[in-house]
């Protein structure tokens, strides 16, 4: 039996951002990662590659593709405007355990087939890849092993029931493309790597696709492929390779994601709809400040329920925020306003919009969980409807104090006020700064 402080189960971005994490932090971690058995591919955006690098990783960003022009087609309409990274996944998470063994954290690769808790500590058997058992322990447990972590027992917060039926297709090498289509029983996603590879995607609403048995589900999607315009190119001089891969992609949100000696990051924690292509973007959201929590609870555990509260807090604001982005996505599809897929998701989850208009007379300050040297405290913050956890700084300025010192003389100007607090040049800075926020009337 091997000991470590701190054990992580599933090396993905997610799992491998909380051990760096964790590493710098001074803890010894071990991460459990099984290969992944198919070659997969993902979109990425710069907002997830500046998280990657933020969160330490080298080797693995290495695996990304150039930018690659893509088409999107929505609502009758094409598109050209943005650009996409390919991530292929396997060269990607070997790169990604290479970074982590590199920078100190111990990388198990293997399957786990039993985890349990007994007397405050964590133990996983692990049948290891190139043969072999071993078994774990460790005091605190960290679950990121996306959508396949065990979730028997845990309450979820579930959205409409979403399938993707995933297709290889191999062709002629050719410049990397992507292209994201609307049709009227879902949408589908198509991906060209340089190498002639082709990856063609269908997600569809499991309730009403009506889907054939699986020795016809190649031939049923290549009919629906076929009708697409975006289609064509991904498709000439290319045949499919294996069979269609069926994934499940519904959102789901687990209403508990920390508890005294464990937590829960990425996809384990929250997995929203992947309409976006920022799937990496979102398990790293959750996952960069999850050491100061795990930090917090081990060294400060009179600060659990804090620690835990700033967690869940995070991890459900995400949550809702990307749902609410994907709603109102799916709203602006309007050709088909009656058929299932379209009808349920243009108004799930609510009706609350992505922006609320921030006035002076909705902000307030108070007292919330931030993360402080590594560590979880309460700080006096601005607490907005757009940002309920509440901003702290700004450029290392503590943002209430100075929004209550406006407020408490107005007779005077913002500009002055502030000026008397930060000086001359500072004060009026800020000052417009704010009353750009929408904290200060103009």
């Amino acid at each position: 039996m091997a000991d470590t402080d701190i054990l992580i189960l599933g090396g993905g971005p997610a799992g491998g951002a909380v051990a760096l994490g964790l590493r710098r932090l001074g803890y010894s971690v071990s991460v459990v990662s099984e290969p992944r058995p198919f070659d997969a591919v993902e979109g990425s955006s710069d907002r997830a590659v500046q998280g990657m690098q933020a969160a330490g990783f080298k080797h693995a960003l290495q695996a990304l593709a150039a930018p690659s022009p893509r088409q999107v087609t929505w609502n009758g309409e094409t598109s050209a405007a943005n650009t996409e990274r390919l991530i292929p996944r396997q060269p990607f998470d070997r790169g990604l355990l290479q970074d982590l063994a590199e920078q100190g954290v111990d990388v198990v690769q293997g399957r786990v087939h039993n985890c349990q808790e007994h007397e405050g500590a964590f133990t996983a058997d692990v049948a290891l890849t190139d043969g072999g058992e071993l078994q774990l322990r460790a005091p605190f447990l960290v679950e990121a092993r996306g959508r396949a972590a065990p979730a028997a027992g845990v309450s979820r917060v579930k959205g409409t029931q979403t399938v993707s039926l995933l297709q290889y297709w191999q062709g002629e090498e050719a410049e990397p493309k992507t292209a994201v289509e609307s049709f009227e029983d879902g949408w589908a996603w198509m991906a060209m790597r340089a190498d002639g590879r082709r990856y063609l995607q269908l997600t569809l609403d499991v309730a009403s696709a009506n889907l054939p048995p699986k020795r016809e589900l190649d031939d049923w999607c290549r009919a629906r492929l076929e009708r697409l315009e975006q289609s064509a190119p991904f498709m000439a001089g290319a045949e499919p390779v294996g069979s269609v891969y069926a994934r499940t992609s519904s959102p789901v949100l687990c209403e508990r994601s920390a508890g005294d000696n464990w937590i829960r990051v990425g996809d384990a924690a929250m997995a929203v709809d992947p309409l976006s292509g920022n799937g990496i973007f979102q398990a790293l959201s959750s996952a960069l400040q999850a050491p100061a929590v795990v930090n917090t609870l081990i060294q400060n555990p009179e600060r659990a329920e804090l620690a835990k509260a700033f967690h869940e807090a995070r991890i459900e604001g995400l949550f809702y925020r990307f749902a609410r982005i994907g709603r109102d996505f799916y709203a602006q599809e309007s050709q088909w306003p009656d058929r299932p897929f379209w009808q349920v998701r243009r108004q799930w989850p609510d009706a609350e919009p992505l922006h609320i208009e921030v006035t002076p007379e909705v902000v307030t300050t108070g007292m919330r969980p931030v993360v402080e040297n590594g560590l979880i405290t309460e700080a006096h913050v601005v607490i907005t409807p757009d940002q309920p956890l509440g901003i702290w700084h700004l450029n290392g300025l503590p943002l209430a104090p100075l929004l209550d010192a406006v407020r408490a003389e107005p007779e005077r100007t913002a500009a002055e006020v502030l000026a008397d607090h930060i000086g001359n040049d500072k004060g009026p800075l800020l000052a417009n700064w704010m009353r750009q926020q929408g904290w200060l009337s103009g």
